[in-house]
Parts: C-alpha cells; structure tokens; sequence
C-alpha cells in the first residue's frame, strides 16, 4: 500500500512531464510551426516547399535592395556575365536582319535586357519569360517574377519535359496559366495568331529538381549576420570617444555631494580647459573600451564566409587581402572561371530565345530559316585573359605551321588548333574551303 505521499509525489512529477506537451499544444501556430513536415502536393522530392522558397525569394530582393554587400554581388556578376554586351551572329541574312530588328525593338531591348536577365537568375536562380507573338511575327519578351510562380507543370516520367506554369493573378486569389514552350505544338491558329508561351531557365539547379537557386541563396544568413555585426559596431563606435568625470572626495552629508554634483554639471569643464583643485577631490575619466582590433577579426571571418559562398574574392568586396597584385590576381583567377561559365549560360540561353522567335516569324515570313545557325557571343570576362590567349595563339600557331610544313598536319587542324589556343570559336567552313 503506498501512503498519501508518495500517491501525492508520483500525481505531482506526472504533472511536470506533461506540461511541456501541454505548452507546446497551447502555442500559437504560425509558419514556423505550423508547416513542419508538410510537403507540398506534387512537388519535387528534391525541391524546396513552396513557403521555404517564397521565404528565399523574398529575403533574396530584400538583401539587394537593402544590403549594399548583395547588391554589389549581383551587379559584378551582371557587368562580368553580360557587361560587355552580347552580339547574335547568323550567317543567313535574312535571319540576321530579323534577329536586329527583334534585338533592337522599343518594346524588347535586348542590349539592356540582357542585363536583367542576369540580375533575376542570380537573385532567384530561375528566369521565367513570357513570350508574346503579334501577326507580323514580332515577338516580345518579358521577364515573369519568380515568386508569382506557385507551380511548374511536368511530364510525370520527366520532370525537365514542361508543360506548363501557375502563376499568382494580380490582386486576385484565382491563378494564370500560361503554357511552356512546345515546338511540335506551337503553330498559328485558324486567325494566324500565336497564343502566350512561358520559357524557363535555371542556374544552380540539383539534379533531379525543377527550380534553381540563386547566387545569395547559401549566403543570406551571413549577409544578415554582417549587418548586424556591422551595425553594433558603429552604435558602438559613437559613443567610443563619450566619457563620464568621476569625482571623488570626502563629503560631510549627502546634501553636500548633491550640491557639488549640481555644480559641476552646470558647469562642466570644456575641452582643453585648465582645471585645478584642491587635494581633497581626485578627478578621473570613465570610458567604454572597445577592443576594436579583436573585433575587426570577426568581422572579416563573416566576410569570408560570403566571399565563399559567392565566389569572389575579398578584393572585389572592397577587402584587399593582401598588398601585392600577383596574390590579387591569383585570387581572381577561379572568379573569372565562374563568371565565364555563366556568360556561357547566358549565351546558350538568348541562342534558345532566338531561335524561337525566329521560328515563330518563319510563319509569317517564308524568307526567314528557322534551321539556321545561330550563334552569340559574349564581351571579355578580363583583359588579362586576352594578353595570355594572345601569347599561347601566336605560340601555338609557330608549332602548327612547323607541324604544316612537314606534312604532318592539314589546313583545318592548322586553323583548329589557332582557335583553340586562342579561345575562340572556329568559324563554320563551307564545301571543301
């Protein structure tokens, strides 16, 4: 038989362990809470839920907007990738008539759009573009936020074969759908019209996944981070110089220090005033000490970290790691890589873009070739690169005219190679040329 206390104690230490379980339950839900383990209905094992990745997007455009570091990233990716401007070359010219008067339309814009483009896949890692096609066969582009799109239809045995796109209505809870490009489908209707048609492209995508991510996704927590490290440091900072006079003495009552106090705050010492007392009051200075040297380390491991999650070297975040320029240029080399590797994604992208408003026109202008070569090219990523091609093509091009004089090699492995070394494309050659 157990006695009155002991039932008391076992009712009592029930009671706490089930307290948090009662806590929990009487929490409010919110979205942190509230969306734990719910997946969304026919979303990509591989892809974010739809609230993480509206969460993303939004605190993507609010670092650029806000945060002068993610900003600075966004645009050196945009002036590396596309700055120097990109050129639509095709060798049938009819075709490249049409492609500069789409590239060169009020309405398109290319030359500045092409910069957009590339601001919108490093802020969400995917560009969505609505294309629109009159009776003529211009065409007209523009660019789809990509946090109004809530859905990305797909083949169910292949999630990169898709179909079409949910969009959010403005000022409306029903959604648009719009869609995607299908070249076996897309033809003028009984009216010779062609209807609205979505194109998507993503960078920095996992295999397996339909939405990509963008550059400051892995580094927006860091960002955060910096700007609060950065701004305790300057509230900080302001009040490094403000100091407190101390006074000490020997009073004989309470209404004695009050009334010295009150006579020293109306009227303090000014700076570099001459003050002189008698030996019975000890003056000192009461001041913050800031360590800033200790500090300045942590911030600067912050800084890193966001170097690395974009790839940029600290010198181009206004860091200068260290004084001499070969360290800086070593440094920037694996940028330049990154940034050449996405000027090439972009150039695959617009060739895409051509080729289908080309195709479109094709409809309403037999003189057009829809199967015809297209080719865009990129400005320089540096001008370093262009010294170092210079020198490895005119060396290269000696060992291949030795190789050429003594049969070994025949004129197109001669051209082959020049161009190779020199990292440029080489042109189509045509019969037996």
């Amino acid at each position: 038989m157990t006695s009155l206390r002991e039932r008391l104690q076992t009712w009592l230490l029930k009671d706490e362990q089930q307290e948090p379980a009662r806590l929990s339950m009487a929490m409010p839900e919110r979205d942190n809470s509230f969306f734990v383990g719910a997946q969304t209905y026919g979303r990509q094992p591989r892809d974010r839920d739809a609230y993480d990745r509206q969460s993303v997007l939004n605190d993507s455009l609010d670092a650029w907007r806000f945060n002068p570091l993610a900003r600075r990233i966004v645009e050196l990716t945009t002036q590396y990738a596309t700055g120097g401007g990109l050129t639509a070359v095709c060798q049938h010219s009819a075709t490249q008539n049409f492609i500069d008067l789409f590239w060169g339309h009020r309405l398109n814009r290319m030359a500045t759009r092409i910069n957009e483009f590339s601001d919108e896949l490093c802020l969400s890692g995917n560009l969505f573009l609505l294309l629109s096609t009159d009776q003529s066969g211009m065409s007209y582009l523009r660019v789809l936020p990509s946090s109004d799109v809530l859905e990305i239809e797909s083949r169910q045995n292949d999630i990169e074969q898709e179909l079409a796109y949910k969009l959010r209505a403005p000022g409306d809870s029903e959604t648009v759908r719009y869609p995607a490009y299908n070249p076996h489908k897309d033809q003028p209707d009984a009216q010779a019209r062609l209807g609205h048609v979505v194109l998507h492209y993503a960078v920095n995508r996992p295999s397996g996944s339909q939405w990509g991510e963008g550059d400051l996704t892995p580094i927006l927590k860091w960002l955060a981070r910096y700007s609060a490290w950065l701004e305790d440091r300057v509230r900080l900072n302001r009040f490094r110089n403000a100091f407190v006079y101390v006074v000490k003495a020997r009073f004989g009552s309470e209404s004695e220090r009050s009334a010295r106090q009150l006579q020293l705050t109306a009227n303090p010492p000014a700076p570099g005033s001459v003050l002189v007392t008698d030996e019975g009051e000890e003056w000192s200075v009461l001041a913050p000490k800031l360590e800033a040297l200790d500090a300045s380390s942590d911030g600067l491991a912050i800084k890193k970290m966001i170097a690395v999650g974009v790839g940029l070297p600290l010198h181009f975040l206004a860091e200068p790691e260290s004084s001499t320029k070969t360290t800086a240029e070593a440094a920037g080399s694996p940028t330049y890589r990154r940034l050449g590797e996405r000027q090439r994604f972009i150039c695959l992208m617009v060739e895409d873009i051509l080729r289908v408003v080309v195709t479109r026109r094709a409809y309403f202008d037999p003189s057009v070739d829809p199967a015809a070569l297209i080719r865009v090219e990129g400005g320089d990523i540096s001008a370093r690169d262009n010294r170092e091609l210079a020198q490895a093509g005119q060396q290269i091009a000696q060992v291949a005219a030795g190789l050429y004089e003594h049969g070994l090699i025949d004129e197109r492995e001669v051209l082959r190679l020049v161009y190779r070394f020199v990292g440029e494309r080489q042109p189509e050659v045509k019969g037996n040329q």
